[in-house]
């Protein structure tokens, strides 16, 4: 093995402590992987609480739509009306120290590389605490951190404030202006009905129109939703998120929302002016604010020397195992890009991991 000097060995390295990184951290140490020992956890976070502790304040835990508890311990008793960060922040601490995952952070993860082509080589992880050498890898990386900035044209003329959900701090910031939301998901809607509390005005703006969904999201409904997205990562397609092929759950705040003519949905426009947007038909909205709830991508860039895409511009996948390198598990992608989802694919993933690491052979 021609490790540089200080590299690390370990035989599974977990990038990423969010629900899903925590998961397969849980249930490897279930089947009787040791933490810092058998297998790493990094995290680029400043501290526990996964994509969670970066939202809006005014994202109050009982507004939180469809968060499921880690495996082995359930979020009881948590206080719906304080900020979803800190509850669920809190949460992930209690988590990490009563299974005692010691996730190292803030450590940032710049590449991971093939170190060889034979029987029992292992992948090298870079970072910022060092090289490590393991011999399976789980990237549970999330989305928070590739925004997806759409390109529109005459943006660099606006002269109000342009930004996207990452960057959203709540309501207050626009009290008294006119407000553009852009996108057709429970982000745009909760951000919409808030914002419009305290703005002069409000737009909402998508690319289709949106589905809203009446009645329960059942059993059946949730694992049709989910096959759809597993059917593009088998393709090697890049993948849907669960939510875009749920739909919109309609509330009795949605209802009112749009009988106020706040929830009154209005085509993409055609351009951005210098104040505001304009369509293709002519008509306009001056605007002070122009907010893109568009969505978030997989932040995979450092699996990039591994060759993983195919074609279609997607990671192929079997299950949450790269078909291009097997050693490779992607939770938290795809179709277990779902708090339930990233449960289940982080127990398949230890699993399937520990199938690997007793079949194939150690390099010496």
């Amino acid at each position: 093995m021609n490790y540089t000097s200080g590299t690390r060995e370990a035989e599974v390295v977990v990038i990423g402590a969010g629900q899903a990184g925590l998961a397969a951290a849980f249930h490897l140490r279930r089947l009787g992987y040791a933490p810092d020992q058998d297998f790493v956890v990094l995290d680029h976070a400043p501290r526990p609480g996964g994509a969670w502790q970066f939202r809006w304040p005014t994202l109050t835990y009982g507004r939180v739509h469809g968060m499921h508890a880690l495996p082995g311990m359930e979020l009881t008793g948590a206080d719906p009306g304080r900020p979803s960060a800190e509850v669920i922040g809190n949460y992930f601490t209690t988590y990490e120290e009563t299974f005692g995952l010691r996730v190292h952070r803030p450590v940032h993860v710049t590449a991971v590389r093939k170190e060889g082509a034979e029987p029992g080589d292992r992948l090298l992880v870079k970072s910022s605490e060092g090289m490590y050498a393991a011999r399976a890898l789980v990237n549970a990386t999330g989305t928070w951190d590739r925004p997806f900035w759409p390109h529109f044209p005459g943006q660099e003329r606006f002269r109000g404030r342009l930004l996207h959900t990452a960057g959203y701090r709540g309501p207050q910031e626009f009290a008294g202006q006119r407000v553009v939301v852009v996108g057709g998901g429970t982000s745009a809607v909760q951000h919409l009905m808030e914002i419009a509390e305290v703005a002069a005005d409000t737009a909402w703006v998508t690319r289709r129109p949106p589905a809203f969904r009446e009645g329960p999201f059942d059993e059946e409904r949730g694992r049709a939703a989910v096959a759809l997205v597993e059917d593009r990562v088998r393709q090697g397609l890049p993948p849907r998120s669960v939510v875009s092929v749920t739909g919109l759950p309609m509330t009795d705040a949605m209802r009112r929302a749009r009988e106020r003519g706040v929830l009154v949905r209005r085509p993409m426009f055609d351009r951005i002016t210098e104040d505001g947007v304009r369509w293709a038909d002519g008509s306009a909205y001056p605007a002070d604010a122009i907010l893109l709830a568009t969505g978030f991508r997989p932040v995979i860039d450092h699996l990039a020397p591994l060759r993983l895409r195919d074609p279609g511009g997607g990671i192929r996948m079997d299950g949450t195992r790269t078909v291009r390198d097997p050693r490779v598990h992607l939770v938290g992608y795809g179709p277990s890009a779902s708090t339930i989802g990233a449960n289940r694919a982080g127990r398949a993933a230890a699993r399937d991991i520990r199938e690997l690491l007793e079949r194939e052979p150690v390099a010496v």
